[in-house]
């Protein structure tokens, strides 16, 4: 019996994805040790935050990292550091920041909801949003246009949620960034290469913590040193309700030393797809097939296509009854207004697959709704 069904709460499957509202990622037993032993100890808290940043600078091949309770907050953090740099009078009247350079420029198709809105996480770091071009459209000249006196920093997010057709690249906005001599942002909260796009020339890079990384509730900001600094100085102001604790930077270190030894083993999980997909090819009214993610990482998910006629309920009836069980099953549900489901192989643990299909049959043969 595991810790949260003991304190009365119903046992979860989590086909749906790191996802956040699931709580995203279980760590490594290395990463749970540490966790334990820093809670039961003390910290000079400054000294640990710059240890972090060091460790994080030597992934990520960055000049500097700064870490933080998660990537919402290293959005907040970042407009914040490009607005008031380390200037403690600037940084205390965050996010209040009429008469300094404050605007963000992003791209339409990028003002996303993730869980809460893009453009809140910029406010809370004292950024006006300029939002350029369409939703499904823009042109560099879009961005350009908007660039002035007041701007603050470019930024580029990078996530399933955001049009993938018709924006700019992130090779373009860098270009532009630079030749402006303008701060570029990158939020790149759930992208796997913690070296890509500081390689492509990215001034700050945002991530998570708790998803491809798999360590702790965290987040982390890498870049250059200038700027590291300055986000580092952001908790005398509007980073201290974000704060992250001494557990927090201890898993964050040992979670980003083991990535580049951990396995993702692809072939298995395409291959445990394939078998799922196998079983409910055979339940009338579904049709099973397996999908790359649609921004283009390594995840092959399983695509359950659910005919409503045919499988007597639709796809959203279908997920409400595997969430209403317990076990509480939870899909991947971005697709469900077309009759798509989805189940992430990555945070399955053995066997809950077959789970997944045998709950599924069942809940089709009864007819529950």
């Amino acid at each position: 019996m595991d810790v949260f069904t003991r304190l009365g709460l119903k046992q979860v499957i989590n086909a749906s994805g790191k996802m956040t509202v699931l709580g995203a990622s279980a760590v490594s037993e290395e990463v749970a040790q540490t966790l334990k032993e820093a809670s039961q100890n003390y910290v000079d808290i400054d000294e640990i935050m710059e240890l972090t940043g060091t460790v994080i600078a030597e992934v990520t091949g960055a000049e500097d990292g700064c870490p933080t309770s998660g990537a919402a907050a290293g959005i907040a953090i970042s407009v914040a550091s490009v607005i008031a740099g380390t200037n403690l009078t600037h940084i205390e009247r965050l996010p209040y920041s009429d008469g300094l350079k404050n605007q963000v420029i992003v791209q339409k198709g990028q003002q996303i909801h993730f869980g809460a809105s893009i453009a809140q996480m910029i406010s809370l770091g004292g950024g006006k949003v300029v939002e350029v071009g369409q939703a499904n459209k823009v042109e560099a000249e879009h961005i350009e246009e908007a660039i002035n006196e007041h701007t603050a920093a470019l930024m580029y997010i990078k996530s399933h949620h955001a049009i993938q057709k018709g924006m700019q690249s992130i090779e373009k906005m860098i270009e532009i960034a630079k030749r402006y001599q303008i701060p570029f942002i990158m939020d790149a909260a759930a992208e796997e290469d913690f070296q890509k796009y500081i390689a492509m020339g990215a001034d700050i890079v945002i991530y998570s913590g708790g998803k491809a990384l798999e360590g702790p509730t965290s987040g982390f900001i890498c870049g250059k040193k200038v700027l590291m600094e300055a986000c580092r100085k952001q908790y005398k102001g509007i980073g201290r309700p974000m704060k992250i604790g001494k557990e927090g930077m201890a898993g964050l270190m040992v979670a980003l030393k083991q990535y580049s030894h951990k396995d993702e083993n692809i072939e298995l999980q395409i291959s445990r797809m394939k078998l799922l997909c196998e079983d409910l090819n055979g339940v009338p009214g579904l049709t099973c097939m397996i999908k790359q993610d649609e921004a283009g990482r390594e995840i092959y998910r399983a695509n359950i296509e659910v005919n409503s006629k045919e499988a007597g309920m639709d796809a959203a009836e279908l997920l409400h009854a595997l969430e209403s069980g317990n076990p509480a099953i939870y899909l991947r549900h971005h697709y469900v207004n077309i009759g798509i489901l989805s189940v992430d192989p990555r945070p399955l643990l053995k066997g809950q697959e077959e789970t997944i299909a045998e709950k599924i049959r069942l809940i089709l043969a009864r007819g529950v709704r």
